[in-house]
């Protein structure tokens, strides 16, 4: 079923609507990579030339249904601006993700996950190890925060930003994944590395043998490494990623 609405894109400018495109391919490559929680969890983007709207998807469709014309606008307050499905917004979902926009004025984007390696992890003491180069490239870049149940008390949400301070990826604990991104793309890029590190750390451990953990050293290295100057600038995953999409289903830009 298509729950594009056409009257959308006549209504926003150009830089939201390329926005509007890229959060909903982001929400189609987390499907595609096996991301979903059904009809839960949440990718938020800002709305440029705006501080107090961002773009979040409608509850109730699955994240393969989300195209740029049926996302929902909303405020940092909950007031809906723009609902093309009349579906509304996830509450939890809000509260989340108002906390960190409102917060952060270097974050654009913010991605939810609650897969099974990321809850995983996230039950596990121990937090992230870094046994990866997935994790290792994370190095003094994850911060965690305490379960308090489903997020539906807006007085978490200065818990939730104090804990997260000024990283880009935060683990939830009892809960799931979340990361932040100045862009899409990064926020993306963070969210597949936090997940590819997760898968590899339930593996490793289920196998009940002595894991191999590199010093601190040569974790803040690699970490190093991956940020170095230009880098990130030259990577051609995302222009990859939608050259995959476009073969796969070009309808999230509608």
């Amino acid at each position: 079923m298509d729950f594009s609405n056409k009257d959308v894109r006549s209504k926003v400018s150009e830089a939201e609507w390329e926005t509007r495109v890229n959060l909903a391919a982001c929400y189609r490559f987390a499907a595609h990579f096996k991301m979903t929680d059904l009809i839960y969890t949440h990718i938020s983007a800002k709305v440029p030339g705006s501080d107090n709207h961002f773009l979040l998807n409608a509850f109730g469709l699955m994240w393969d249904e989300v195209q740029a014309s049926n996302l929902v606008k909303i405020t940092l307050d909950g007031e809906i601006v723009d609902d093309p499905t009349g579906l509304g917004f996830n509450q939890a979902g809000f509260v989340i993700h108002s906390a960190i926009h409102e917060a952060r004025t270097d974050v654009h984007c913010v991605m939810h996950t609650h897969t099974a390696a990321g809850v995983g992890v996230s039950a596990q003491e121990h937090g992230l190890l870094p046994i990866s180069q997935h994790a290792m490239r994370l190095t003094n870049n994850v911060a965690y925060h305490a379960y308090e149940g489903v997020a539906l008390n807006l007085e978490e949400r200065q818990r939730l930003v104090a804990d997260i301070g000024d990283k880009m990826t935060l683990i939830l604990s009892n809960h799931g994944l979340l990361t932040c991104g100045s862009t899409i793309r990064e926020a993306f890029d963070y969210m597949y590395y936090l997940e590819r590190a997760c898968q590899i750390q339930i593996a490793a451990l289920s196998g009940g043998a002595k894991l191999i953990i590199p010093s601190q050293e040569v974790a803040e290295g690699v970490a190093k490494s991956f940020a170095r100057p230009g880098y990130q600038e030259r990577k051609g995953e995302w222009k990859a990623l939608l050259r995959m999409l476009d073969k796969m289903d070009p309808s999230y830009k509608t």
